[in-house]
């Protein structure tokens, strides 16, 4: 593993003007991201012209696309997730209320459509749900410390989740089914909760940390912090995109409450380029 160099040192305010955002995505030459509290879901070129691509009667979170191109997007409050079909007509894709003991969150989408939909469950314990291509579910994995950002190897072969509560990230073996074996510690962060990440060519995840003050750490499976860029306000999620996609996204907030976000507008997104580009989903 090479040593990662960030190639500017200071993030560049790339878009303001977010409520509060969540699932940064690269996909098809534009960056994705949902706005919890205006319910949008937007896209911006790389030159940051922005575009609404949707707006849910529910809170959007996570987001990705089945192999055939359909957006999927987790519908926080309604545990589910909604599928936008090539006519632009809106669907349920699974219903988790029988999984998620809590709002959904996160996902990420594998190369075959399979999903991961992370919950805030239960004071901090929730399952991850298994959302197939055809949208049937399963529990993926149990008793999780409040699941988050995930992403997938590029083989995908392997799941690597942040748990947020549990200060860690822990990874799964993924069968041809899409369902998990055994899990494994990947990482500790003591000190630190994992939410949206990245996973970068060298195998490192880029970590937004939610409670800490704007950092975004590059951690090194076993827990090594191998690099940090911190913005001018939390982190709350990330994404490498760009045309090499080298281009680290930082999705920033004063907060992640209501009532300092909701109808403020104070949401960034910031840039800063790094030398080892993205890699797996997301």
């Amino acid at each position: 593993m090479q040593l990662c160099r960030l190639m500017s040192h200071e993030p560049e305010i790339f878009y303001e003007g977010l409520d509060f955002g969540e699932g940064p995505r690269w996909h098809n030459g534009r960056l994705w991201v949902s706005d919890f509290f205006r319910h949008e879901i937007l896209s911006f070129t790389p030159t940051g012209d922005r575009r609404v691509e949707r707006v849910l009667d529910d809170q959007p979170s996570g987001l990705g696309w089945l192999p055939s191109g359909e957006l999927l997007v987790v519908a926080m409050t309604s545990r589910q997730v909604r599928r936008i079909d090539a006519d632009g007509s809106e669907q349920l894709h699974a219903d988790l209320a029988h999984i998620a003991a809590g709002d959904c969150n996160d996902m990420v989408v594998d190369g075959v459509g399979n999903a991961y939909v992370g919950n805030f469950g239960t004071g901090g314990r929730a399952d991850l749900a298994l959302v197939r291509p055809d949208g049937s579910t399963a529990v993926a994995a149990a008793d999780l410390h409040f699941p988050n950002g995930s992403a997938i190897t590029p083989d995908g072969a392997t799941l690597i989740v942040g748990e947020s509560m549990g200060r860690r990230y822990s990874a799964f073996p993924i069968h041809d089914d899409g369902s998990l074996g055994e899990r494994r510690v990947w990482a500790e962060v003591p000190g630190m909760a994992p939410d949206g990440c990245a996973l970068d060519a060298d195998g490192a995840i880029w970590m937004a940390d939610a409670i800490g003050a704007g950092g975004c750490h590059r951690v090194t499976e076993g827990g090594e912090i191998a690099a940090t860029v911190v913005a001018s306000q939390p982190v709350f999620a990330c994404a490498l995109g760009g045309p090499e996609r080298r281009t680290l996204y930082l999705v920033t907030a004063p907060s992640h409450g209501e009532e300092v976000c909701a109808g403020k507008g104070l949401g960034r997104i910031e840039t800063v380029e790094v030398d080892v580009s993205g890699a797996g989903w997301p």
